[in-house]
């Protein structure tokens, strides 16, 4: 059980300001040590930790879902840095602002002065805002620090991208969400000069259903916090009820300990496999009321639908898609009933895992084969000197013939007659099968055929 005994008065009682920001906002860190999460980036002889120590970062995208530290990032090369900082807001600067500020760089960079501009949410600067940063960041007048929760490759143009450095930030582990709410209860600026009586697996409930969000972790500490039970020695404790009143008992469960969200996932995967709908959208639910990112269940759907159905049902595939974009779209809750039509598709799709099972195949060979070349008659020929080393030579187009098909090998010479797509007889894919064997015996004959008109040539 953790207790904080001490004689202070609560930060309820002493009328400061203190208590009315929000805890998320007090435990911010101030510096990377105090900083959780982001290992591959954060530490002694990580690029992220050398860059900033130095003071020598460069124009970069944070790039990770909520909560992760992209913004904190920011705040502490604030606070580190010798250059002018300059917070923008994706949502209240306009171009004429833009431009201002960026003309006052121009002014600063002439006098070796630099400025580091930071945009939050940049994904939601539309083309032209973003297009006003591109000159300045070319001529290097501002070191541009972008933060997004979105994928950069499709939110933040294409030019200004390239000049940037991406820096993926991943959820926070449990334990690392876990050390931050023991911090907030012992520190100072959270509830150190409380006396608090919360024990260390509700800490952990509180983590785990963070989801790896540390501003949703403390977020619900302070609720959970505000609405405990104070007794007459000023102990504010809290009971397993409080808990359950400020994060459902569901979600309580959701991922405890990493292990049930994989858990959820593979069931609702195994469910539509089994063609078992009611199942199906059973897990769906049970994913989708614990909190978890709608978006991540239609990747796996989107994936499902060339994994276990394919050619089965070309349509599978096209369905998940539309599902992911309505759920990008619309979002929770309204978003559940197009997973839910994606889930039960599927589920009733006739199945088949031919499309993975060819590309494994395929796969392991290409893997042995690497420096394997590539046939001469089809590699394109844009030059006179390919042509005369024989790039194209023999090639022959499809559309030229009759049947729109030749006997024309087109795997390298010693993996000919390797079969790795090998359909099966459910659903669509039955006709793929008939068409395929179809022309094999097309191509069998007329080999056999021009094997003959050169023997009896040579007679």
């Amino acid at each position: 059980m953790l207790k904080n005994d001490t004689n202070q008065l609560s930060i309820w009682e002493t009328g400061g300001t203190e208590s009315t920001e929000p805890l998320a906002a007090r435990m911010r860190p101030r510096d990377l040590d105090e900083f959780a999460g982001q290992r591959h980036l954060i530490g002694e002889g990580r690029i992220l930790t050398r860059l900033i120590e130095q003071d020598r970062v460069p124009s970069m995208i944070f790039w990770g879902p909520p909560g992760v530290g992209k913004t904190t990032l920011a705040e502490i090369i604030a606070s580190r840095t010798k250059a002018q900082f300059i917070r923008f807001s994706a949502v209240t600067s306009g171009i004429k602002e833009i431009r201002n500020v960026m003309q006052q760089a121009d002014q600063f960079a002439r006098f070796g002065e630099r400025t580091i501009v930071f945009i939050d949410e940049i994904h939601r600067f539309n083309k032209a805002q973003q297009d006003a940063f591109l000159p300045f960041v070319e001529k290097g007048s501002i070191t541009l620090i972008g933060a997004t929760t979105e994928n950069p490759s499709f939110e933040v143009n294409g030019a200004l991208l390239s000049r940037c450095k991406v820096f993926v930030l991943k959820a926070l582990e449990t334990e690392d969400i876990l050390a931050l709410l023991r911090r907030a209860v012992k520190d100072p600026r959270g509830f150190g000069n409380e006396r608090l009586d919360i024990t260390e697996e509700m800490l952990g409930m509180i983590a785990a259903f963070a989801n790896g969000d540390a501003r949703n972790a403390l977020t619900t500490l302070d609720m959970v916090v505000m609405n405990g039970e104070r007794d007459e020695d000023g102990v504010i404790r809290i009971t397993e009820d409080t808990l359950e009143q400020c994060i459902s008992k569901k979600s309580l469960l959701y991922d405890k300990n990493g292990e049930e969200h994989y858990n959820l996932i593979s069931a609702l995967h195994k469910s539509m496999r089994n063609s078992d709908p009611d199942a199906a959208v059973y897990w769906l639910a049970r994913m989708l009321e614990a909190g978890e990112d709608p978006l991540y269940i239609a990747r796996r759907v989107a994936r499902f639908a060339s994994e276990d159905v394919g050619l089965a049902d070309p349509q599978a595939l096209p369905l998940a898609i539309a599902a992911y974009q309505a759920c990008h779209f619309i979002g929770m809750p309204e978003c559940s009933v197009h997973l839910t039509e994606a889930v039960v598709y599927l589920s009733l799709a006739p199945k088949s895992n031919a499309m993975e099972s060819a590309y494994f195949a395929a796969r392991d060979d290409a893997l042995k084969e690497l420096a394997e070349p590539v046939p001469l008659h089809i590699r394109n020929a844009p030059t006179s000197l390919m042509k005369d080393l024989g790039y194209g030579e023999g090639y022959r187009y499809a559309h030229d013939y009759e049947d729109k098909l030749t006997t024309m090998e087109c795997l390298p010479e010693h993996l000919r007659g390797r079969k790795y797509y090998r359909p099966t007889d459910q659903g669509t894919e039955r006709r793929f099968r008939e068409r395929k064997e179809q022309i094999e015996r097309w191509k069998e004959e007329h080999r056999r055929q021009e094997k003959n008109a050169q023997e009896a040539a040579k007679r």
